[in-house]
């Protein structure tokens, strides 16, 4: 399989950039099925160009009609001038790193992958809170030293009648209630100004304020955007009201909860520990203190990264490009508002005009 598949009338056939981090950090995850959905439907792509820091320039945005993005950064400035981008389609459901106003202001829609990623974060989220209630990593060490159940520091605990809490009820905190029932936790409970009550009833999660579910639950999950409301969202305060028997599990994005502050919590036992997938700088740097603490469990932001989370991720992102290259609106629409744009209209039209 070629890295690339390009065709001597590319200026009249659909053209897509993949960003570049994409072959420094998922090479071998999405080529095949870019080969099985593109490919098929006569629609060119290629590597964009380098692009120092992963950011974007206009440039290289205006050289296709779509763009398959990783942690591709967009700024107001990538988008300046740019009129062929119709699409902007992230391999993944975060877009802190995309300017989304921007896009919309320059008509250009950005999709994400809702439907593959749901379970993958749900059981890595699940993952972390049986690895800190059964104390995992203490046991492998000391079983790892020629030691015996009688030199383990602490017992670990049940969660069947204990409490889990979620920051954030879409598509993630509801899919992690969904597979956490069967386990027999005593309540579930949720805080999100934007939750459906309906949604709620039917998952059996309460839905109540931050305060109670940081005092209340046994294990915090957080399951938000990163957002300018939720930038910062748990600091000392937040944490302060934690029980310090509770866990905080972060699989979200590391800035919605404020480092520094988590650090003296696991440090002074505010709380009993943490499981962490997300960072404020990613990668970390190898001495972050987070990584001395023996009641934080951290993973490579990548505790979800499974077999059908990269098939599923990349086939949800080709699928979303062939509706732009039909001429439609593409699933996971974000910044829905961009579907009755002119400039984007005239796009999906031209489009569907050349595929008829």
């Amino acid at each position: 399989m070629g890295l690339s598949h390009t065709s001597s009338t590319a200026t009249h056939r659909f053209r897509v950039g993949v960003s570049p981090d994409f072959f420094r950090d998922a090479k071998g995850k999405f080529e095949r099925a870019i080969e099985q959905h593109l490919v098929p439907a006569e629609i060119d792509w290629e590597p964009m160009p380098d692009l120092p820091g992963d950011i974007a320039t206009p440039e290289a945005l205006n050289r296709y009609d779509a763009v398959f993005a990783l942690a591709l950064r967009v700024t107001q400035e990538s988008v300046v001038g740019v009129d062929r981008l119709a699409l902007v389609a992230r391999w993944g459901v975060g877009y802190d790193k995309i300017d989304v106003t921007a896009l919309t202001g320059a008509g250009i829609a950005l999709a994400i992958t809702p439907d593959a990623v749901r379970t993958p974060v749900a059981e890595a989220i699940l993952t972390l809170i049986l690895a800190l209630a059964k104390n995992l990593l203490i046991q492998d060490r000391i079983t790892r030293e020629g030691k015996w159940r009688g030199d383990l520091p602490r017992m670990g605990r049940n969660l069947r009648g204990s409490t889990i809490g979620s920051v954030g009820l879409g598509n993630i905190g509801s899919e992690m209630f969904r597979l956490a029932r069967p386990f027999g936790f005593a309540r579930m409970i949720a805080y999100d100004p934007y939750a459906r009550p309906e949604l709620a009833a039917d998952l059996r999660v309460e839905l109540t304020d931050l305060d109670t579910v940081l005092r209340e639950s046994d294990f915090v999950t957080i399951n938000c955007l990163l957002n300018d409301s939720t930038r910062g969202l748990i600091g000392e305060r937040e944490l302060k009201l934690m029980k310090p028997t509770s866990y905080l599990i972060n699989t979200a994005r590391g800035p919605v909860i404020q480092e520094d502050a988590l650090i003296r919590a696991l440090t002074e036992r505010w709380i009993a520990g943490a499981g962490l997938d997300v960072y404020d700088q990613e990668p970390p740097p190898a001495d972050h203190p987070l990584f001395r603490l023996e009641n934080a469990i951290v993973t490579p932001h990548g505790l979800p990264w499974t077999e059908e989370l990269a098939r599923d991720n990349s086939a949800e992102a080709c699928r979303n490009i062939l509706a732009v290259a039909r001429g439609e609106a593409p699933g996971g629409l974000v910044n829905r508002q961009v579907a009755s744009d002119p400039r984007f209209m005239a796009k999906l039209e031209a489009y569907k005009n050349r595929s008829n």
